[in-house]
């Protein structure tokens, strides 16, 4: 039997559209059951704490829990590597960092691409690091440190949470802005790395705002400048590195959400509009403040706004990183 050519078109039409039905149902009904993150760092840090910050505040929205999973190993890429894997309907995300979806990628041979692998959701928050010593160096303001480093090249001794850290890159970038020279020494961590600035065993540190604010208001160490274009919040009377001497020594590192790729554009659309609501509650930006995050601005809290600035992140840093041959540690 011949189909008439309309009522063909018709069937077709029709059969494509229900086999899209179950696609856009899954978005609209989307979630029915708990969410869980990834977090690839151990629990208790600055990282980890901004996850569940978060991930409670979203709960509201999106009427389900999300369940916070912090898988570690191989500085992140164990973590990651799992979303990369994991279907991509919206019931597994990834809490990543600076330190996780860029750094990685210019130091170990992966498994993954950190933007093609990965739908971004939304950039969360961004914690600017400060230029912090010792309480003992003879030095008043960022001008005098550097004109005492340069007096004393490889002398003076700078901490890091490890090869490839925040602290590491940001010193690195540090002495070629500065035609500076000191000695790294590597810390599993960034508290016992202060602990030792604090006690005067290392001179100097870039270090973390959660962990140098609170030893800089107790007089403990000094605090010249914040590696950022704007002062800090939970510092307004640190100046910036623009105005201390040091202009362009911004090392800021970041937070943001991603989901597996292929994961439904619905879906990436309702993770969104609860992280953009979680994001604008006061509450939560003053508990984020206290512990060195600041929001990242509304227009990088889009997907398309954590694409373009992840690029951008990748293009700024690899070159620095891969210059100064940083091996995995």
């Amino acid at each position: 039997m011949k189909v008439p050519r309309r009522r063909f078109l018709r069937w077709t039409i029709g059969g494509a559209a229900m086999l899209a039905l179950p696609r856009i149902a899954r978005g609209q009904s989307y979630p029915t059951r708990p969410i869980t993150m990834i977090v690839p760092v151990p629990a208790g840090g600055q990282m980890d704490s901004a996850a569940r910050l978060l991930a409670e505040r979203m709960r509201t929205a999106l009427g389900q829990p999300i369940v916070i999973e912090n898988v570690t190993g191989a500085s992140g890429t164990i973590g990651v590597g799992r979303v990369a894997r994991a279907e991509g309907d919206g019931y597994t995300l990834l809490y990543g960092a600076w330190a996780t979806q860029v750094v990685n990628a210019a130091v170990y041979s992966l498994a993954y691409d950190p933007i093609n692998d990965f739908e971004p959701i939304a950039l969360t928050t961004i914690s600017p690091w400060l230029i912090a010593a010792k309480e003992a160096v003879p030095a008043k303001d960022l001008s005098d440190l550097i004109g005492w480093l340069q007096a004393n090249p490889h002398k003076a001794t700078a901490g890091t949470s490890g090869a490839g850290g925040p602290g590491h890159i940001g010193g690195i970038l540090f002495q070629q802005l500065s035609n500076t020279r000191f000695e790294f020494v590597p810390y599993r961590g960034m508290t016992p790395a202060m602990q030792d600035l604090v006690s005067g065993q290392i001179d100097i540190m870039i270090a973390d705002p959660a962990s140098a604010i609170p030893q800089f208001r107790a007089g403990r160490i000094k605090v010249f400048a914040v590696a950022a274009k704007a002062r800090s919040t939970a510092a307004p009377d640190v100046p910036t590195v623009d105005e201390a001497g040091l202009p362009g020594f911004y090392l800021a590192p970041w937070h943001g959400m991603w989901a597996p790729k292929r994961t439904p554009a619905a879906v990436i659309a309702r993770l969104n509009s609860a992280v953009v609501a979680a994001l604008s509650d006061l509450e939560l930006r003053q508990r984020l403040g206290a512990i060195g995050s600041e929001i990242s601005a509304r227009e990088q809290q889009t997907p398309e706004g954590l694409k373009a600035f992840h690029q951008a992140e990748i293009q700024r840093w690899w070159p620095i990183i891969k210059s100064a041959g940083i091996k995995p540690g």
